[in-house]
């Protein structure tokens, strides 16, 4: 059997197919989490509302910060979908990239047309949680990228503050909650919400995001 995806064919195993069982990334976040020892407080009507709407997460610290993030949404049922380069998507372990949530993308595509197909893609879902790394490092940003508050309002969904708290070993959502189109008040609230969550390495994040 061939799978023909972004013009890249390959065998599709047994194995492929059973990866997709459903329930298998939960069962895995889970067995993750209880033996590394996080916690991931589930709150019904945050994870309802964060059904569709882009995410942010923080503080971002560590490469560690992915696995744990992955983790805790599959525990609460949410299938992040992030975006990476397509020649990850593409390539002979693209089956995998895929199916941990990421979208494809040419690499020359220019940040504000990254953008405009984010926007478009959330329009055209039902139900998506599109994970955007507002940081953009895992050092200290002097500021964050706002490109997340631009699709937000333009795609109209809500903003999801997803947290990796190192010192608690906690991790979920802060707050879900719709954009005012007051930027600065909007991002003095999700400031605040981040102040006192503790990254892997607290001395690489820097809270004021604006």
């Amino acid at each position: 059997m061939q799978l023909a995806r972004a013009g890249y064919d390959f065998p599709v195993s047994k194995f492929y197919f059973w990866l997709k069982l459903r329930g298998l990334k939960k069962f895995l976040a889970i067995l993750f989490l209880k033996i590394t020892g996080w916690k991931v407080p589930e709150k019904k009507e945050e994870i309802d509302r964060m059904k569709h709407s882009v995410m942010v997460a923080a503080p971002h610290t560590s490469n560690w910060d992915f696995p744990f993030a992955l983790a805790a949404f599959w525990r609460m049922g949410i299938d992040l979908k992030y975006f990476i380069k397509s020649e990850y998507t593409n390539g002979l372990f693209g089956w995998f990239f895929r199916w941990t949530g990421a979208v494809g993308v040419n690499r020359s595509l220019k940040k504000n047309h990254l953008t405009d197909y984010a926007i478009e893609l959330m329009k055209t879902k039902k139900q998506m949680v599109l994970l955007v790394p507002a940081e953009g490092t895992r050092k200290a940003a002097p500021k964050w990228r706002t490109g997340f508050y631009r699709i937000a309002r333009e795609a109209n969904v809500p903003i999801s503050l997803g947290y990796l708290d190192y010192s608690r070993k906690t991790a979920g959502v802060l707050d879900v909650f719709t954009p005012s189109g007051d930027f600065e008040t909007d991002m003095y609230h999700i400031q605040e919400k981040y102040r006192p969550i503790k990254g892997k390495h607290p001395e690489n994040y820097n809270p004021e995001i604006f």
